[in-house]
C-alpha cells in the first residue's frame, strides 16, 4: 500500500497525530478513536494493522498490554517527497509570518501610547 494511501484515511491519521504524543495502549486507542470516530475495537485494530503492516506504527508487548508508537521513517519519505512541492508554499508563509510579525509590533506601539502616565510623570506646560 502506497504511503498515502495509508495516511488517506482520516482515522488513521488521527491515531498517528494520538502516537505523536508518545506511546499509547490499543485500549487507550480504541477509547478515543472509538469516541471521535464511533468505530468499535475491532475496526481501531484494523487500521492499527494497516499502520504497522506499512510501517508507521511499531507495538511492543507490555505484559498483557500492547504499547504503539509512530515510527518516524515512513514520514521522513513523505517529508522527502513533499520537499519538491515546499517552493510553492513557503514564500506565502514567510510573507504571512512577516505580516502576523508586523501586526504584533504595531498593536505592541499603539498600546505603549495608550498607557496612561502617572500624575508625577506628566510635566506641566
Amino acid at each position: 500500500m502506497h504511503a498515502f494511501d495509508v495516511l488517506g484515511d482520516p482515522v488513521r491519521r488521527r491515531i498517528l497525530e494520538l502516537l505523536a504524543g508518545g506511546e499509547m495502549t490499543s485500549g487507550a486507542l480504541c477509547e478515543v478513536i472509538g469516541e471521535e470516530f464511533g468505530i468499535s475495537q475491532p475496526g481501531v485494530s484494523q487500521h492499527l494493522k494497516v499502520l504497522r503492516e506499512n510501517g508507521f506504527a511499531t507495538v511492543r508487548p507490555e505484559g498483557t498490554r500492547r504499547l504503539y508508537a509512530v515510527n518516524a521513517e515512513p514520514l521522513q519519505d513523505i517529508d522527502a517527497w513533499l520537499d519538491r512541492f515546499r517552493r510553492f508554499w513557503t514564500p506565502h508563509l514567510d510573507a504571512l509570518a512577516t505580516e502576523l510579525a508586523r501586526g504584533k509590533r504595531a498593536r505592541r506601539l499603539r498600546d505603549t501610547d495608550e498607557t496612561p502616565r502617572s500624575t508625577h510623570d506628566r510635566r506641566d506646560p
